[in-house]
């Protein structure tokens, strides 16, 4: 369950990044502190939008979806099911994946590094190496 629960914080952390970030994008914060510049570059750059819509809002409801499914595998009468781990563990690889692309768009194509998509990379890595960690826990005990 402390795998578990680190999970749940941890979207909780990167839902807070992300929604840091999509309120900046939408003028609700005046600036990001970020130190370097480097964050405002890549939060205004055209490369911040995925089929247009803001990346900062895709990582908020990513990270909600993740919360939740997170939570709801603290939940006993789902904690012993395969299922939501295993859907958990899914969306966080699938988000690791758009992580990589945008972690490239930044070094290769904006040539600017926003501490907190950094950091946001960070959250998410971690969450798939304990959700990884705890899934094939669960399929050792179910196996």
């Amino acid at each position: 369950m402390t795998r578990r629960l680190a999970i749940a914080v941890l979207a909780l952390a990167g839902l807070f990044i992300s929604t840091y970030l999509y309120l900046y994008k939408i003028g609700k914060i005046g600036t990001l502190a970020c130190g370097t510049g480097g964050c405002e570059a890549v939060q205004l750059s055209p490369q911040s939008q995925f089929l247009g819509v803001e990346v900062a809002l895709i990582g908020v409801v990513g990270y909600l979806a993740l919360l939740v499914l997170a939570m709801a595998c603290l939940i006993p009468r789902f904690a012993g099911r395969s299922w939501p781990l295993t859907l958990l563990l899914v969306l966080i690889a699938g988000a690791v994946l758009f992580t990589g692309y945008l972690k490239y768009l930044e070094f290769f194509v904006i040539h600017a590094i926003c501490r907190w998509c950094v950091g946001s990379a960070v959250v998410i890595l971690t969450m798939l190496a304990l959700t990884t960690l705890e899934w094939r826990r669960s399929e050792e005990r179910s196996g």
